[in-house]
């Protein structure tokens, strides 16, 4: 027996008590982590990874700043920045301004893997939102920054922990 996925909203755009909308953003978001999981693998590298490394290159910063850009807990972070100085693509340097942080900073061959992986990190999201037609791509991406900046930008206090999905290992 095969699983049926909850109803989605019809195409007039009409939600009903049916719609059920944790499904819909949840089973999305999994796939699109996968698509971008096995994108990111030809260059060895996780979502994760890209993610601190690109903002690394930007400019310099902490590691704590980068795992609050990032959306990192600490110890995952320090797996993450371990893992990238052990391929040679960033460096731990001792912070100018405060002796007891340190600024991970991206090697030239962590600036090129930077560049690759941005470029397929921007086709999978063209990819995406080239399967909705042309006038709902601007009205989509709207609609969810709208909600990622506005009533779920930041997480309740519940009396469960409630942990985010974890992201598949290698």
């Amino acid at each position: 027996m095969t699983a049926q996925a909850p109803a989605a909203a019809p195409p007039g755009g009409a939600l009903g008590a049916t719609t059920d909308v944790s499904y819909l953003l949840q089973h999305t978001a999994h796939v699109l982590t996968t698509r971008m999981t096995a994108a990111l693998a030809g260059i060895g590298m996780s979502p994760r990874e890209h993610c601190v490394l690109a903002h690394a290159a930007q400019q310099d910063r902490t590691q704590a700043q980068l795992a609050e850009l990032s959306d990192l807990d600490k110890t995952t972070m320090v797996v993450t920045v371990d893992h990238l100085e052990k391929a040679g693509l960033a460096e731990r340097v001792p912070s100018p301004s405060d002796r007891r942080a340190r600024i991970i900073r991206v090697t030239e061959s962590g600036a090129e893997v930077v560049r690759k992986g941005q470029a397929i990190v921007d086709r999978v999201h063209q990819e995406v939102l080239d399967v909705l037609p042309e006038p709902q791509r601007a009205v989509f991406v709207a609609a969810l920054s709208g909600l990622a900046t506005g009533l779920l930008a930041e997480p309740v206090d519940c009396p469960e922990v409630v942990r985010r999905p974890r992201q598949s290992r290698k």
